[in-house]
């Protein structure tokens, strides 16, 4: 009933992702990385369905993290971005939440707070991002005054990769070897491997892994690998064709006419829009499936609807399926048509748009 926009969330998917990355490292540890509702595919729902086996989740800040908690969800959670006010370390000693913390001033305020049990805190370096972390040559003095605090427990070693995604770059190497050398001889275990690294770099996973992208079935790569290869679509979006029409040469499609058909081209009206959260930006070529059969975007994406050539798709009819990525077109398939990565894809659906959870 209704609009058939739909993102369907296949929660075996889900669990199958997880349990590659797992794969790759098995003795060690994986923090399952729900941030931003799970990426757009909602975070809660996520969070319980591999609430028996996932090691931790990993969220940005501690509305996310509360969120979880509140919902049930009692397994260990990282704030990736940490604490930003003091106000902020009794909530997370009180929920034993993991904390990241990327700045020596920090530790101060760490220092002068009274929290009711000690946190656990993950010390980012600063090996080569330039975003957030502690610089290498002030790594370890911030180790030692951190174990030294009745206010902390455990100590993770953490760092984020800029290029780990890229077998060309040599950034990623000497990344790890700026990170193994601030740490060499410091008692602690170690996470430095994101969705890229856990897939394509042996030297980087360590102690704790921080899967991703991958969670969500979307390679980190722009080429086949054999492991990123074996991950599953989670969200299939779909929707429908709502009306139909042909068109003759020199006819232009939507606004704009930034398209015009060159031949007798039959067009079908897709439910589908930015509002929905598909770009805007999509080019005329992106490629979309109807019945089953690959066929592309033409003319410009509106608020509320998109155009699709059905010219050569059999059986192109009013109500014939549409997705738009999925199961039977992978997201990154789609994203570079758009100028941008299945993360923002995925992120940026709307709450217009019906979601269904399947295999919970």
């Amino acid at each position: 009933m209704g609009r058939a926009a739909t993102a369907t969330i296949n929660l075996d998917a889900f669990r199958h992702n997880y349990r590659l990355a797992k794969s790759v490292a098995p003795t060690q540890q994986a923090v399952a990385i729900i941030k931003a509702d799970g990426y757009g595919h909602g975070a809660i729902k996520l969070a319980f369905a591999l609430e028996n086996e996932a090691d931790a989740f990993g969220v940005a800040c501690i509305e996310e993290a509360l969120e979880l908690r509140e919902a049930g969800i009692k397994k260990p959670i990282l704030l990736l971005e940490g604490f930003f006010t003091a106000d902020e370390l009794p909530v997370i000693s009180e929920n034993n939440f993991w904390c990241a913390l990327h700045s020596l001033e920090q530790i101060d305020v760490i220092a002068q707070s009274n929290l009711s049990q000690p946190i656990n805190i993950w010390l980012k370096m600063d090996s080569g991002m330039h975003r957030l972390g502690i610089m290498p040559e002030d790594y370890r003095s911030a180790f030692e005054q951190l174990n030294a605090l009745d206010q902390v427990n455990e100590i993770v070693l953490m760092s984020h990769f800029a290029s780990a995604d890229d077998f060309a770059s040599s950034v990623t190497g000497q990344q790890i070897k700026c990170f193994d050398e601030a740490c060499q001889d410091l008692d602690a275990p170690v996470s430095i491997a994101n969705s890229a690294a856990t897939l394509g770099h042996d030297a980087a996973r360590r102690a704790f892994q921080r899967p991703g992208i991958m969670l969500y079935g979307a390679t980190p790569f722009d080429n086949p690998h054999p492991l990123a290869d074996q991950l599953q679509a989670v969200m299939t979006l779909t929707s429908e064709v709502i009306a139909v029409r042909d068109l003759k040469p020199g006819d232009g499609i939507g606004y704009s006419h930034r398209f015009v058909c060159e031949q007798p081209t039959k067009v079908g009206t897709v439910a589908m829009g930015y509002a929905d959260g598909y770009p805007r930006h999509a080019k005329d070529g992106t490629p979309v499936m109807v019945n089953g059969q690959r066929t592309t975007i033409i003319g410009r994406v509106s608020m509320d609807m998109l155009t699709v050539d059905l010219t050569h798709v059999k059986d192109a009819k009013v109500g014939a399926k549409v997705e738009l990525w999925g199961d039977n077109l992978p997201a990154a398939q789609v994203a570079p048509y758009a100028d941008t990565i299945p993360y923002t894809l995925f992120t940026g659906i709307t709450r217009r748009v019906h979601k269904k959870y399947i295999n919970e």
